[in-house]
C-alpha cells in the first residue's frame, strides 16, 4: 500500500469542481491510501469526502517563513508519498514542487506544467476549461478518468431539517446576490427587482431566500428575502449544500455557491458579465445554466425571470 496525496487549497468553487477528479484518482488508487492537503476553510468539509483517507492543514504561510515551511515540508516527506496530484496548480505548489521533488516527472508529480500538451505553455492550456485540464492533466499522468468531467458534490451535504423547520422551509427559491469586495464586476445589481417580480407571480408558492456568507450578514439585509442562518450565524458549507439541494431554483452571482450548485446537480441559473465565459469555468451543467452578457448592469430582472419561470412553471 502507498501513501498517494493530492493538492487542492480553495477556492469553494474549485473544491466543488475538484471533487470528480478526486474521486477518479481514488479510484485508480484502491489499494492505497489517499491524502489531502487544503487549507483551513475545508478541513472539516474534506473529512466527509468518501475518497480520501486522511487530510492534511496547509496553514499557507509566508513562503518566507523558514520555521512553517520547514515543518510542513517535513510532514509530507513523513508519509513517503508516491504519487503527487497537484490539482490547486498555483505558484506556490509549483514552488512546493521545486523544493520537495525539483527532478520529478509527471510519473511523480502531476500538475498542469509536468502534463502540458506538446507546444503548449501554461498560459494557453489555462484558457480551457478547468474540467478538461483537469481530464488532460489526470489522463497523462495515468489515470482513467469517468468522473472528472462530471463531479458529484453531494457527499458535502448534511442533514438541516432544524433549519428547514425554523425558516419553515417546503419550497424556496435561492438568490447569492453576492460576491467579493474586489470582484464587483461579478455582481448583478438587481436582485430585489427580481424578487418583486416572484411575490408578485407566486405570491406565497415560493419562499426567496438568501443565505449570506460570515461576510455578507450585513450586506442581506439589504436583500428583501428571507436571510437563512444558523442561530445567528452563516449556515457552513455542509448546511449550505442541502440548503442548495432541497431548492427549487438558483440564481446566483458567478462565486462559489453557484458552482456548488452546479455540481449538486440543482435547477438554476448563473449570471456572466465580462470577467470571465461559462464555458472556461465548467459551470453549465444539465440543470443548471448560465446567462453571459458583456455589462451585468444592462441585463434586466425580466430576462433572468422569465430564465426562473420558464422552470418553474
Amino acid at each position: 500500500m502507498s501513501n498517494i496525496l493530492i493538492i487542492k487549497h480553495g477556492s469553494l468553487g474549485d473544491i466543488a469542481q475538484a471533487c470528480g477528479a478526486i474521486q477518479d484518482i481514488s479510484e485508480n488508487h484502491k489499494d492505497d491510501q489517499i491524502h489531502l492537503l487544503t487549507t483551513k476553510p475545508y478541513i472539516n468539509l474534506f473529512k466527509k469526502n468518501p475518497h480520501i483517507s486522511n487530510v492534511i492543514l496547509d496553514k499557507r504561510l509566508s513562503k518566507i517563513n523558514l520555521i512553517y515551511l520547514y515543518s510542513l515540508m517535513r510532514l509530507i516527506k513523513k508519509y513517503n508519498f508516491s504519487k503527487i496530484y497537484d490539482l490547486q496548480n498555483s505558484s506556490r505548489t509549483s514552488f512546493y514542487k521545486k523544493i520537495l521533488f525539483p527532478k520529478a516527472t509527471s510519473q511523480i508529480w502531476s500538475s498542469t506544467e509536468t502534463t502540458l500538451p506538446e507546444g503548449k505553455t501554461k498560459k494557453d492550456f489555462d484558457n480551457d476549461s478547468v474540467l478538461e485540464r483537469f481530464d488532460y492533466q489526470l489522463k497523462n499522468s495515468g489515470i482513467e478518468t469517468k468522473y472528472t468531467t462530471t463531479p458529484d458534490f453531494t457527499w458535502s451535504s448534511s442533514d438541516i431539517s432544524d433549519i428547514k423547520n425554523f425558516y419553515e422551509l417546503k419550497k424556496y427559491i435561492v438568490l447569492f446576490p453576492f460576491c467579493s469586495p474586489h470582484l464587483t464586476t461579478k455582481k448583478w445589481p438587481y436582485y430585489n427587482d427580481l424578487i418583486s417580480m416572484i411575490n408578485k407571480k407566486y405570491e406565497s408558492s415560493y419562499k426567496v431566500i438568501v443565505a449570506p456568507g460570515p461576510d455578507e450578514i450585513n450586506e442581506a439585509s439589504k436583500i428583501n428575502a428571507l436571510c437563512i442562518l444558523d442561530n445567528g450565524k452563516a449556515l457552513d458549507i455542509s448546511q449550505l449544500s442541502s440548503l442548495i439541494k432541497g431548492s427549487s431554483f438558483v440564481v446566483a452571482n458567478d462565486t462559489g455557491p453557484a458552482h456548488m450548485t452546479a455540481h449538486l446537480g440543482a435547477k438554476g441559473i448563473t449570471l456572466f458579465g465580462s470577467h470571465t465565459t461559462a464555458h472556461k469555468v465548467s459551470i453549465e451543467r444539465e440543470n443548471f445554466k448560465a446567462i453571459q452578457v458583456s455589462d451585468l448592469s444592462k441585463l434586466s430582472a425580466e430576462k433572468v425571470f422569465e430564465k426562473l419561470s420558464n422552470v418553474i412553471s
